[in-house]
């Protein structure tokens, strides 16, 4: 059975450094708990309790279980590598004292490359990593990996991200046949698979068997095509409402919650549409995500 999560980010606590004020942890898993979801991701370090007791206190008053963990490195510098992976580790045993079955979703350190952010949407293959930065970055992923599961037992899923080195579809594919599949996984993400490029549910079918954690977020390509024609950044077409409210976009989702459930999926669907700082209403947009889950039988 599929259970449906929602994550800090929906509340506008995102890990890139942003400016603005957002709700503290007790207001959002507060707001989580009232308009119905069952679990949470952690968010960025530091904005729940990072006492294991503490956290798990809170997350049981609400009835919400704690999935994951959003762990960005910069995958592309090896001298990056050994950091990454020891930042990783800490979140991994916070994660692990409270659900041993949680993941750490590893994503490239999104936002930090000019020409990736400033082309979010819109990248092309000379954008990309050379052969030999590619196998630096997969190293990275590797390393981050293996230690993760050495020392906390825990498994890691990549998060391809906008903004970020693996975003298009053929990059996704190009990280999953670089790595294990017995040790990564993926995080699938249905807004993101589209700003990059692809039709979420082939994206879906094709990657089934990777995929072991599941991100939905919407996309409007109103606001996209606004994007391209202004040459927006990234974080201005998220600020724009390029990741609208669910059903209000041209993610099938309906299709999607069809096609997990043929292949199979019994894990968590984590509601993501990512707000800035001060941005929106997040919890009457959590409510009517929520209504339209339901209303197509999630």
């Amino acid at each position: 059975m599929i259970r449906v999560a929602n994550a800090p980010c929906s509340w506008g606590v995102l890990e890139f450094g942003l400016a603005g004020k957002t709700a503290g942890y007790a207001q959002v898993l507060d707001e989580m708990c009232e308009t119905g979801y069952t679990g949470t991701e952690l968010g960025d370090w530091g904005f729940m309790p990072t006492d294991p007791a503490q956290l798990e206190s809170e997350l049981q008053a609400r009835g919400l279980a704690l999935l994951a963990a959003f762990v960005p490195v910069d995958l592309s510098n090896a001298a990056k590598h050994a950091e990454g992976a020891a930042v990783a580790v800490r979140t991994a045993r916070l994660l692990a004292a409270v659900n041993p079955n949680a993941f750490i979703v590893l994503a490239d350190d999104n936002g930090k490359n000019r020409v990736r952010t400033q082309n979010a949407g819109r990248i092309r293959p000379d954008m990309g990593l050379t052969e030999t930065q590619w196998q630096t970055f997969v190293a990275g992923v590797n390393r981050v990996a293996q230690a993760v599961r050495d020392q906390t037992g825990l498994r890691i899923v990549f998060h391809h991200h906008c903004a970020g080195f693996v975003e298009t579809p053929d990059e996704i594919d190009k990280l999953l046949s670089f790595t294990d599949p017995q040790t990564v996984g993926l995080c699938f993400d249905t807004g993101h698979y589209r700003l990059g490029g692809g039709d979420p549910l082939s994206g879906l079918r094709k990657h089934a068997e990777r995929i072991w954690h599941v991100h939905f977020k919407d996309y409007d390509p109103a606001v996209a095509a606004q994007a391209r024609a202004n040459h927006w950044d990234y974080f201005e077409s998220v600020r724009r409402g390029i990741f609208c409210e669910l059903g209000k976009g041209a993610v099938d989702f309906p299709g999607i919650v069809a096609g997990l459930n043929e292949c199979g999926y019994a894990g968590w669907v984590v509601i993501e549409q990512d707000v800035l700082p001060g941005m929106g209403s997040p919890k009457a947009s959590a409510q009517r995500n929520r209504e339209y889950l339901q209303s197509i039988g999630l």
